[in-house]
């Protein structure tokens, strides 16, 4: 193919441009070797540059995962000790209980507050050195602990249980003074007639009152008769349980009514001097199982002297 006079040009220049660089070569062998030196460690250095950056990229990799598996290890850790935390608030509750019912059980079993303090830190000691103490350990001791509280948590129910029926048992016995701030005037057993019959046998004791003063119950119960009983007049009785009966008679008014509900110490009735008396009094009968028996050794204390009077029936 016939080249064109353009090609031609452009081929005679380059040629031109080849026997120049090499006179130029010739002419400065150092400015050349320069040249090409600074060539090579442009090269060097172009290739340092490189290795740097993949090891740069390598280390930076690698803390990555470093940082991963320590935020994975940071995560177990926490739910490990989230566990633990809610165990530990667990048996906080238990604790909390349990002192809760045994000063339940101090109040109910009238022992000394001194030595049932269930808010006084219990002392502790040890000679040897404290060590790190295992995760797997630290849960069996956990454990252990949680069964103690469970056990603890049974054995004082029961107590409070059998304690709570002793009360029951002791609120439902007559006790309680049947009027308040009084004295015995007649005893329990034989004694002469008030009214000049001989001798008979008094069933209760009677206690001074005056008209209108309030006649208490001796005891939980529910009263069981309400109404005149002949020779007693108004005549108020009270079931406890347990085989006792307490009746309260001459009663002026009855406050109470059949089926009614007491507790110790309120108010069943007005005093007066109704049915077979000499003046106003509380007559007191205690029976148990059905049979009559002397009301006195069912006084709460001592203060209650015997003194005849003219208030007997």
């Amino acid at each position: 193919m016939t080249e064109t006079t353009s090609q031609h040009d452009t081929r005679q220049r380059a040629i031109a441009q080849v026997r120049r660089m090499r006179i130029w070569a010739m002419r400065r062998p150092l400015a050349a070797l320069a040249l090409l030196l600074g060539a090579g460690m442009l090269c060097g250095a172009a290739a340092r540059s490189a290795v740097g950056l993949a090891e740069v990229e390598a280390m930076q990799a690698a803390d990555a995962s470093r940082k991963a598996e320590l935020e994975k290890v940071r995560r177990e850790a926490q739910q490990e000790v989230n566990a633990l935390a809610a165990r530990l608030a667990e048996l906080q509750a238990q604790a909390n209980r349990l002192n809760a019912l045994g000063s339940r059980l101090t109040r109910s079993g009238q022992l000394q507050d001194g030595e049932f303090d269930f808010d006084k830190p219990v002392g502790q000691g040890g000679a040897g050195r404290a060590s790190d103490m295992p995760p797997a350990e630290l849960r069996l001791r956990l454990a252990a602990l949680e069964a103690d509280y469970r056990r603890a948590d049974t054995q004082l129910s029961v107590l409070e249980s059998l304690l709570f029926n002793r009360e029951l048992d002791r609120s439902a016995l007559p006790s309680h003074d049947p009027i308040a701030g009084s004295y015995i005037t007649s005893g329990f057993g034989y004694r002469a007639d008030p009214f000049g019959g001989g001798g008979q046998f008094h069933k209760g004791i009677d206690f001074e009152a005056n008209v209108g003063d309030p006649v208490l119950a001796m005891a939980d119960g529910v009263v069981s008769y309400a109404g005149n009983r002949s020779g007693y007049g108004n005549t108020i009785e009270i079931d406890h349980g347990n085989g006792y009966v307490t009746r309260y008679a001459h009663n002026s008014r009855l406050s109470r009514q059949v089926g009614d509900l007491v507790r110790a110490g309120q108010e069943v009735a007005k005093a007066g001097s109704t049915g077979r008396s000499t003046g106003a009094h509380v007559h007191l009968e205690v029976w148990q199982d059905g049979v009559v028996v002397n009301p006195r050794k069912f006084l709460g204390h001592n203060n209650a002297l015997a003194r005849h009077g003219p208030g007997n029936g």
